[in-house]
Parts: C-alpha cells; structure tokens; sequence
C-alpha cells in the first residue's frame, strides 16, 4: 500500500506497518533480556557495551549499502545527533522513575507518546490527523489503559518522568520523519549508538566520583550501582542485546520513513501485547481479563488505522 506525501517519496504504509510490528517484538526481546541482565551490572555498563559493540556492526552495513566513510559524518550532523539524545532522554527517564512508581504507571506515562505525535505532527510533519486517525489513537491508547490499570497509588510528580520519556520518543519519531527522512537506516543506528556510549560512559563517570551513598544506591542498584566485572553470561546478556540494538536500530528508523508517524505510533502498542505474552511464557505472568480486552481494543485501533489509510489511497487515485 503506497501513498504520497509531502516529503517527495510515497508512503509504504504496509511496510512502514510490518517494520514496526518487528521493531515491538524485538524491543519485547530487549526488555526480557534486561530483566534477567538486572540481577548483575549496571545499566549504564550494558548500554556502554551493547552500544559500543553494535557501532562497528552497522557501520560494515553502512559500507555495504554504499553509504561509505561519510556514514561517521552524517551520523554526527545535528539533526540525527538530536533525534538520539532525545532517544537516551527516553531510556533516562523510564529507569529513572522505574524505582519509585508502580510499573503500570510507568507504562501509562510512556505510552503517551501517539497522543504528542498526534498533537505534534501537523506542527512538525505537516501531516494532518482526521478524525479516524484520532479515533484509532483513542482507541488504542484506552486499550492500554486496561491493560496496564493506572491509577491505582497515590499521584507523585515523579510519574511525570514517564510522560517526558513519551514526550521524547514522540519528538524523536517525529524528526526521524521529518529531518532524517533521507538519512539512511544505519546511519542513524550510528548515530544512536554513538550518543548512548557518549552518555553512558559520562554517567559512569560521574556515579565513580561522586560516589552516591549506599541508602542512595540500594534504591535503584541497576541504575545507580558501579561496574561489575562480568562473566559468561552478562557477555551472553550483552551479545544479545547487541544483536537486537542492531536490528532495531535498523527497523525502527526504516518504519518512520516509510509510513506516516501517527500509523506507525498506533502498531507500536502491539509492544504491550508482546509484553504481555511473553510475561506468561518466561515469568508465568497470566493475562486478566482486562488485558485481553486491552489487545482487541489495540487490535482494532491497527485495523482503523490501516483502513483510514485505504481510504486516503482511494481517495488520492480518484
């Protein structure tokens, strides 16, 4: 399914959508991993590694796409630099409030991000949002509120961390579409990576110098501990995290830039729906009854979307 755009290319929404459904399955991949990666190391030391590592990796893609020696410079242009830190804004902020606010509040705050992009797009992209895509967004925003059942503790300004962190992710989907809709997939990846070893490697630094107090770090050792000699199977945690940054690094720009950022937004709920089923797989984690009614509620917010998106296609070949 193509449609044409303001931006000189035509849109590949069917691609753009089967990007992003692999991008939340990957990123489902991720997440497990990091659970099981968190009883050892730092999250700064796995993002430092996985970051490093994948750099040399997307890079060789790089050369092979033709993309050659300028890969380096294009990734360090403005634009890509800033669409990647607000990218490690995003991570900040979710690990940041992760020891202090229940998990569904978290996930709430984080998956406010379609409604920014929705409200954004038409500053940013210039693409206008209709009222099925509104719709869509609704839908699938109230299918995760099931999901997730917010609400439930008393509200601390701190749940605001989550919503920065949608903010964000909203921002950095927006300029991918854009300012970086021409700079190839690993490219970005490049650029990304370069940024979270950046901010990594300072974040360490600073954790060794100023030395945060034991009370400080027992709240949140993942995020605040120190560097830990790894063995075997935190090198095994960071191969496959490396594997996956890689592959998403790729996906997850090529899905940007290949469909309209408030279609790609409403798939990247299926994240939750991953989630979920492998929350029952590896942790025996069984869905309520709330959560299966979240996913048709996700599942029929992707089906408005794409059926919006054929009318729009009709309505342009008439």
């Amino acid at each position: 399914m193509k449609t044409n755009n303001d931006h000189g290319r035509p849109d590949r929404v069917a691609l753009g959508v089967s990007l992003v459904l692999l991008s939340t399955l990957l990123t489902s991949l991720a997440e497990v991993t990091f659970r099981y990666a968190s009883g050892e190391g730092l999250v700064w030391q796995y993002f430092f590694w996985r970051s490093l590592l994948s750099v040399p990796v997307l890079l060789a893609i790089a050369f092979v796409w033709g993309e050659g020696a300028a890969t380096v410079l294009q990734a360090l242009r403005p634009w890509p630099l800033v669409r990647s830190l607000l990218f490690v804004l995003m991570f900040i902020t979710v690990y940041a409030a992760l020891p202090f606010i229940p998990l569904a509040t978290l996930a709430a705050g984080l998956y406010t991000s379609p409604l920014f992009v929705a409200a954004l797009s038409p500053l940013v992209t210039g693409e206008p949002v209709r009222w099925r895509g509104w719709f869509a967004i609704a839908l699938g925003f109230s299918g995760v509120l099931l999901i997730l059942q917010p609400g439930t503790g008393s509200f601390t300004w701190l749940a605001l961390l989550p919503v920065a962190g949608g903010l964000c992710y909203a921002l950095s989907a927006l300029l991918t579409r854009s300012k970086c809709r021409a700079v190839p997939p690993a490219t970005l990846g490049v650029s990304m990576n370069l940024a979270m070893v950046a901010v990594s490697a300072m974040v360490s630094v600073a954790l060794l110098v100023l030395e945060p107090p034991a009370r400080i770090v027992a709240l949140s050792p993942f995020l605040l501990g120190s560097w830990q000699v790894f063995g075997a199977t935190e090198w095994f945690y960071v191969g496959v995290l490396t594997l996956l940054m890689v592959a998403n690094s790729l996906i997850v720009s090529a899905a940007y830039q290949a469909a309209p950022s408030a279609i790609i937004v409403t798939f990247d709920y299926n994240y939750l729906i991953f989630m979920t089923l492998f929350g029952f797989a590896f942790f025996a984690e069984t869905p309520n009854l709330l959560t299966v009614a979240g996913m048709v509620l996700i599942a029929g917010a992707g089906m408005t979307v794409m059926r919006s998106a054929g009318h729009k296609k009709n309505a342009a070949g008439r």
